[in-house]
């Protein structure tokens, strides 16, 4: 009966390893496709927050390593492996916790860090092609044009000019469509600023991440009894033996 308790219990943690295998990879995934979609969002957000994607890949690599670990540790019937597999299962979970708690306090900094950026790279615009393109890529992407308003690049362009990024067609739906050939002006733009919708995309972002580590968070501490669980049924074997 102890047997098959234990053999039940094996397959359990193997097959729950495959499983948080399979997220470390869907974490490792998303953190790589944000860097490369959204890296221009660089200059907007600043570094500090820019090291949420390089965590979430660095994560994932580390997940996937320890759940071959556990996978190895269940077949090999090892209870100190299977420790070990416990403990380095806290340890990310702890750190986990840390970099969230650090993230939810920065979120509250991210309105102050988005209007400090932006006018950073607006003043940049005309001196810094990084922050040129950087700036046609959010205008043409999310349909707006300045920091808050059109008029925010008058002080640039000393008169009622603006980017060409802000007369994309996607964004005329309020204003009158702007003729072929023609300089992009604030009669043309798009009416409203960057930095409202940037900070609603972090923001809606920021949520769909917690929800997904909130459910990572959830499997880890249930690997943790399973191989808790797995490394107390190993030992009762051998010392029956």
């Amino acid at each position: 009966m102890g047997s098959c308790t234990t053999a039940c219990a094996k397959y359990l943690v193997f097959f729950f390893n495959l499983l948080f295998a399979l997220t470390g990879l869907i974490v490792f995934t998303v953190g790589t496709i944000i860097l490369v979609r959204y890296y221009h969002y660089y200059n907007f957000v600043g570094q500090q927050l820019w090291t949420a994607p390089l965590f979430l890949i660095v994560v994932g690599a580390v997940v996937f390593v320890i759940a071959f670990f556990g996978c190895c540790s269940a077949i090999k019937e090892s209870s100190c492996m299977i420790l070990t597999f416990s403990i380095l299962l806290v340890l990310i979970f702890l750190t986990e916790i840390g970099v969230g708690i650090a993230g939810y306090i920065k979120h509250s900094e991210l309105d102050g860090i988005l209007g400090e950026q932006f006018n950073t790279t607006l003043k940049e615009y005309m001196t810094d092609p990084d922050a040129q393109q950087s700036w046609n890529s959010i205008q043409k992407e999310f349909n707006c044009c300045g920091i808050m308003q059109p008029d925010d690049w008058k002080p640039i362009f000393k008169n009622d000019t603006v980017p060409n990024s802000c007369c994309n067609k996607a964004s005329v739906l309020i204003p009158p469509e702007k003729p072929r050939n023609t300089t992009c002006t604030q009669e043309y733009a798009a009416k409203m600023g960057c930095r409202a919708k940037l900070y609603e995309f972090l923001d809606n972002s920021a949520l769909i991440l917690g929800a997904v580590g909130l459910s990572i968070a959830v499997v880890q501490l249930l690997g943790v009894c399973l191989a808790c669980c797995l490394s107390r049924a190993f030992k009762e074997n051998y010392e029956a033996v």
